[in-house]
């Protein structure tokens, strides 16, 4: 009798192979973020940067989904955007199966707008828009809506975290989600006062030392930016990025409106100014305006 055929075992599936992809997830969109090679592997440090984004999805995702069972629609806005990264996977990933929602990338660098342009089309991805303007010109951008429902700005350096926030308490975000990174301007206004400081109150100890000066200037920031929001109405939580341990900026703002009692507000203004004024930051009155 003439022997079976044997037959040629199947090839594990691309998902199989990378249990780290979604079900339904575009390799074409990760091939061309360079997140997958053109083979579709995953290196040690494309996996470690794709874990950072997955990291924020599952922050993100929920908001979204909240957004869109109460009013049936969703946006969100995505300041300094770069390439473009967060905003694809979570199209990708959220945006891409359902009937509504836009996701528009604001960036400055009119070349990474371009290209993320081009990326959209031809992936289909027909509800993203990307605007070459910085965030002020964002507010009153003709492709915008009056409304923003999520607003993202991750490593946002300096002062763009201020612009940013400024953009959702002007759209009436719902939810704001920060990663703030390089708050150079606290820290500087110290350095120029420290003298003045060490004579009037011990505690400008903390920031007697150039080191000292810029983490806790950069510390300072971040509590005003979080009393700002809190004055504004938003209950806001802090937590730590889990994945970015190679970063020290991985510090997560998350503000979600609620539009709590007035005296919540009020308490929260009143702070905001007393740690200005203790730590002779008056200048700064105007940027964190409540």
């Amino acid at each position: 009798m003439p022997k079976a055929a044997r037959r040629t075992p199947e090839a594990p599936s691309l998902q199989a192979q990378l249990p780290e992809l979604r079900e339904g997830q575009s390799v074409e969109l990760l091939k061309e973020l360079h997140i997958l090679t053109r083979e579709g592997k995953l290196n040690q440090d494309t996996r470690r940067k794709l874990k950072q984004v997955y990291h924020l999805v599952q922050f993100i995702e929920p908001l979204l989904a909240e957004v869109l069972k109460d009013r049936g629609d969703v946006t969100l806005a995505d300041h300094g955007a770069g390439k473009s990264y967060l905003g694809f996977i979570l199209y990708d990933l959220f945006f891409k199966s359902k009937p509504v929602g836009w996701v528009y990338g604001v960036e400055t660098r009119a070349e990474l707008v371009e290209k993320s342009r081009a990326l959209a089309q031809r992936l289909g991805f027909a509800r993203m828009g990307f605007l070459a303007t910085t965030v002020q010109q964002a507010l009153d951008h003709p492709e915008l809506p009056a409304q923003i429902d999520v607003v993202t700005a991750l490593h946002a350096c300096d002062t763009a975290t201020d612009d940013a926030i400024a953009f959702g308490l002007a759209k009436q975000a719902r939810f704001m989600v920060l990663v703030p990174c390089c708050q150079a301007e606290v820290a500087s206004m110290m350095r120029q006062h420290k003298a003045l400081s060490l004579a009037r109150t011990p505690l400008a100890e903390l920031w007697r030392h150039p080191l000292h000066t810029r983490e806790f200037g950069s510390q300072i920031t971040n509590v005003l930016r979080c009393l700002q929001l809190e004055a504004h109405g938003y209950q806001v939580t802090v937590t730590e990025l889990v994945g970015w341990e190679h970063s020290m900026k991985n510090e997560l703002i998350l503000a979600r409106r609620h539009d709590g009692p007035q005296g919540q507000r009020q308490r929260a203004r009143e702070r905001l100014l007393q740690i200005v004024d203790e730590l002779g930051l008056q200048p700064l009155r105007e940027r964190f305006a409540v």
